[in-house]
């Protein structure tokens, strides 16, 4: 099977028509407990209604990878015709793919990106978006509306998640460029993706005097508790730039109420409809692209209303 790497969203994955009848697919979420992972449930799950003949099995691995790793042996001793993983820990996707490969049942990793995305098999392939864009962006909207300078504190994703990784990066790569090194980052620390963590974090920064002029955030969830935090002790929201990722509705209409300044919409419906359809190609022995990228898009004040009904 040829393998195919595509740069963006292939038009082919995107069709309406049914693929398939009768065929199991298996999916493993990494968490039930996750807003932007909910969104890619949900949309996961209503792309393979909408397709006849399919069946999906879904099951919550609670972050937890041995869990994980159970329920894809599980799928596979159940004869499932293909898998779909959001996978808990990227690191351990090589174990994931050397299962499926040799019980030869296709394999698709959505959102986050696993360890080994390019020795993936020609029957596994990664739907998501290209979280070179996600960090890039919100840090570009934040530079531009700080003039470049400025002091920055970080709230980071799971540091065993490639995701949280990739945005960190992309951070510290547009605070290198010459019309951005005039911000700092002067404290950053993990929030896991969670939304009182980033609260917590923000509340114990607050609390030892830490003075900032942004808050960059790997997700919208750790943005949103990071700005329940100050809203808490009273500063000032308009001298304070915040940026999330996802444009959740919750962060929306944290921005509507002028706390949010920036986020950037990652498309769950695109991604969760792909993962599916890439999926039931892969069972049928079809070729599919091996990397399908659903690109992101910078949400500010100005656009933020488009995004409304979007996930």
């Amino acid at each position: 099977m040829k393998k195919l790497v595509l740069s963006t969203l292939a038009a082919s994955l995107l069709s309406t028509g049914a693929f398939a009848s009768d065929l199991r697919i298996g999916v493993s979420m990494a968490t039930y407990d996750d807003n932007f992972l909910t969104l890619l449930r949900t949309a996961i799950q209503e792309r393979g209604e909408s397709m006849e003949g399919v069946e999906l099995q879904v099951e919550d691995a609670k972050n937890e990878v041995g869990t994980q790793l159970n329920q894809i042996q599980n799928f596979i001793a159940s004869g499932v015709d293909a898998i779909i993983v959001s996978p808990v820990d990227t690191d351990a996707t090589v174990s994931m793919s050397d299962d499926a490969q040799a019980a030869d049942v296709p394999l698709v990793y959505v959102n986050r990106q696993p360890i080994n995305v390019d020795l993936l098999p020609d029957n596994q392939a990664f739907v998501a978006s290209n979280e070179v864009d996600s960090g890039t962006l919100q840090t570009k909207e934040v530079c531009r509306l700080l003039d470049g300078k400025g002091d920055v504190v970080v709230l980071m994703g799971a540091l065993t998640d490639q995701t949280g990784i990739q945005r960190t990066q992309d951070i510290y790569d547009v605070l290198a460029t010459d019309e951005c090194k005039g911000l700092k980052i002067i404290e950053k620390q993990t929030a896991l993706w969670q939304r009182a963590m980033g609260n917590d974090i923000m509340t114990n920064w607050l609390s030892a005097g830490v003075q900032f002029d942004a808050v960059i955030a790997n997700n919208d969830e750790m943005a949103i508790g990071a700005i329940q935090a100050m809203k808490a002790v009273d500063l000032d929201m308009s001298k304070i730039v915040v940026a999330g990722v996802d444009a959740t509705q919750d962060a929306l209409q944290a921005m509507r109420a002028g706390d949010l300044d920036v986020t950037v919409f990652q498309d769950a419906k695109g991604q969760g409809a792909g993962a599916v359809e890439a999926a039931v190609k892969l069972a049928k022995g079809e070729d599919v692209p091996q990397k399908v990228w659903v690109p992101f898009e910078l949400v500010t004040p100005t656009n933020m209303e488009r995004y409304a009904s979007r996930n």
